[in-house]
């Protein structure tokens, strides 16, 4: 068990490295491993503060865990991101929001689901 939730809290840090990386694509910026990780470093902080906070690697599925990490990739994530390059546009701020909202509550919500569905199909 302790593995599965240890696995299950690395996905919030692969839903960073995810969103890092669309970033850059998207910005023609290039998907290198060094630029990837300086963007996702910030959020990557705050997602740890954010889960430890809640102690997310208890039940890593809890909506609870979800919210914590998410808000403390995203305010934390932010400030710092603000404070190394001295701007912060809010463009940014809302693309960062949504995108890991959606990245680190979704995975979380498929989850979830995904029993059930099991289960579904099982009785049918």
């Amino acid at each position: 068990m302790r593995t599965r939730a240890g696995a299950l809290v690395l996905l919030d840090a692969v839903a960073v490295l995810v969103f890092a990386a669309l970033g850059r694509e998207s910005h023609a910026e290039g998907v290198d491993v060094r630029g990837v990780l300086a963007v996702a470093a910030p959020f990557l902080v705050g997602g740890v503060v954010g889960g430890l906070v809640v102690r997310s690697w208890r039940d890593p599925l809890a909506w609870r865990s979800g919210l914590a990490t998410w808000v403390g990739a995203v305010v934390l994530g932010l400030a710092l991101r603000g404070l190394l390059l001295d701007r912060l546009p809010l463009s940014f701020a809302i693309v960062t929001v949504i995108t890991l909202g959606v990245l680190m509550l979704g995975w979380r919500a498929l989850a979830r689901l995904a029993p059930a569905v099991r289960r579904r199909r099982t009785t049918a």
